[in-house]
């Protein structure tokens, strides 16, 4: 078994993981950050986000507004300090990532394009055309590699953590290429390891999505906290997971949970579609025009001839919601402390 020394061991390369390996450059440059990842990071599941991410830049906006939509589409049961933390933060955040070269949709005079998405009364939704994700991915991936003190460890799957006298000092690896063990000794492990959407059968989720982190995690007697809430997208195709509709305006763009649950009522009363994958119902884009759709839906229009053998210029194309993201996760606080000491939790394994 191979002894790498750190000084800080990231678990998971996606956007979460290379965000928190990031920071921690910038906190002290001279810590040695070893960033494991069971996939190459520009494959990581955070590049198939297409919609982007919420920020207040209109002036008919608010923090207060950007508060109570999330609080209010959370159906009260968010932990209402960690949106404050998020809503009074996101922004400064998302100038970051410009300024780290993320290509954020502008409008015709400069401004920051933003737009509505579900459970919002104003738009304020920051994207990259319909491939957010995918440019955020890059732009981190990007910065990451000035940092000479961030050294990949690119699949390699982590197997468990070291735990000594109550606290964490490492992790145990296996590189996947070759079977061999390694033992990564450290001062704190982040875990960044993204949610547990495939154990759903339909799912939008990468099939590298499985909750290892959660599981690591739990066995070593950290609490998983809110575990019953899982998001379901209301508009995956059967059959597929592939999720091509993140900003459709079913329903004026109502929360996800409330679309979806719309569906499962439908099918109670038996007026859906049936096909090969289950139940579906029809998404109509045609009073949109083919112009319109050719220019601003290029990746829905290939997705669904791809995968559905469906034209949405000419006809409707059959969804059904899907699992989509995990809610809950590793127990943490907004600084992504866990109870065990050494232990961090990040991105979507963590319950923040």
């Amino acid at each position: 078994m191979q002894v790498v020394k750190m000084d800080i061991v990231v678990v998971g390369g996606g956007g979460a993981g290379l965000r928190a390996a990031i920071a921690v450059n910038e906190s002290d440059p001279q810590l040695r950050v070893a960033l494991i990842s069971k996939v190459v990071p520009m494959r990581s599941h955070t590049v198939a986000a297409e919609g982007g991410s919420a920020g207040v830049v209109r002036t008919d906006d608010s923090l207060d507004y950007h508060f109570n939509d999330t609080v209010s589409g959370g159906d009260w049961l968010c932990d209402q300090e960690s949106v404050e933390y998020f809503v009074t933060h996101c922004v400064e955040e998302m100038v970051q990532l410009e300024h780290w070269g993320c290509p954020w949709s502008r409008q015709a005079d400069g401004h920051v394009n933003v737009r509505f998405f579900g459970g919002m009364r104003v738009q304020r939704t920051w994207f990259a055309a319909d491939k957010s994700g995918f440019h955020i991915l890059h732009t981190l991936f990007q910065t990451s590699l000035k940092y000479p003190s961030i050294e990949r460890f690119d699949e390699f799957f982590c197997v468990d953590l070291i735990v000594e006298d109550g606290r964490v000092r490492g992790v145990v690896a296996i590189e996947i290429a070759t079977g061999e063990l390694f033992l990564f000794e450290c001062k704190a492990v982040i875990l960044c390891t993204g949610g547990a959407g495939r154990v759903f059968r339909q799912n939008t989720n990468a099939g590298i999505v499985t909750g290892d982190g959660m599981g690591i995690a739990y066995r070593h007697g950290v609490p998983l906290r809110d575990m019953e809430f899982m998001q379901w997208h209301p508009t995956a195709l059967p059959g597929t997971g592939i999720e091509p509709f993140p900003r459709a305006k079913a329903m004026e763009l109502g929360p996800r949970d409330r679309l979806s649950q719309a569906f499962w009522y439908e099918e109670q009363k038996g007026r859906t579609l049936q096909t090969p994958h289950g139940s579906a119902v029809n998404l109509d884009l045609r009073h949109l025009g083919a112009k319109k759709i050719h220019e601003r839906l290029p990746l829905i229009t290939e997705v669904s001839k791809t995968f559905v053998g469906v034209d949405p210029v000419t006809a409707p194309i059959p969804v059904r919601p899907a699992m989509h993201y995990t809610m809950g996760g590793i127990l943490c606080n907004k600084e992504t402390e866990t109870p065990l000491p050494g232990l961090f939790a990040a991105g979507e394994c963590s319950s923040v």
